[in-house]
């Protein structure tokens, strides 16, 4: 990023904390050789791990199981033109210990689609980086952070 060109980098605690807070957010994956992107309800493990429950059945699943994705999440305010936008990339696996599977399924995220059969993924935050637009314009090219 270049000084004074209107975003903010975020540190990695910073875009977690704030990803914690969306209830929505974007999977990237490969499908059939080219990039494909779900939107997915969440949450965050303690550990910053990302959490997603899915019919065992799904395409998704099968797509995602020991791949690198990328997971994004954000918040617009399209109205003064600010927010933030945070991705996370890293391995994807389907929690298979029956232990952590039991800890996972009290505290993670339940789906929005329930299906009879679910699993959860779990996404490694390897890479993390996010970035706010500070100083935001109106559509007249107004200055509202003045």
């Amino acid at each position: 990023m270049y000084p004074n060109d209107g975003f903010r980098e975020l540190g990695r605690q910073e875009c977690l904390q704030l990803m914690a807070k969306m209830p929505v957010g974007r999977i990237v994956f490969t499908r059939q050789a080219l990039p494909a992107v779900l939107p997915v309800n969440f949450s965050l493990d303690g550990d910053g791990a990302i959490l997603l429950r899915t019919s065992a059945a799904s395409e998704l699943v099968r797509a995602v199981d020991g791949a690198v994705v990328a997971f994004e999440a954000d918040d617009v305010d399209a109205a003064r033109h600010s927010g933030w936008s945070v991705v996370v990339t890293g391995s994807a696996t389907v929690v298979t210990d029956p232990a952590e599977y039991q800890r996972l399924a009290r505290t993670g995220p339940l789906s929005w689609a329930p299906a009879p059969q679910e699993v959860l993924i779990r996404i490694e935050p390897e890479l993390v980086t996010g970035r706010e637009l500070i100083g935001g314009r109106s559509l007249y090219g107004v200055d509202l952070a003045s």
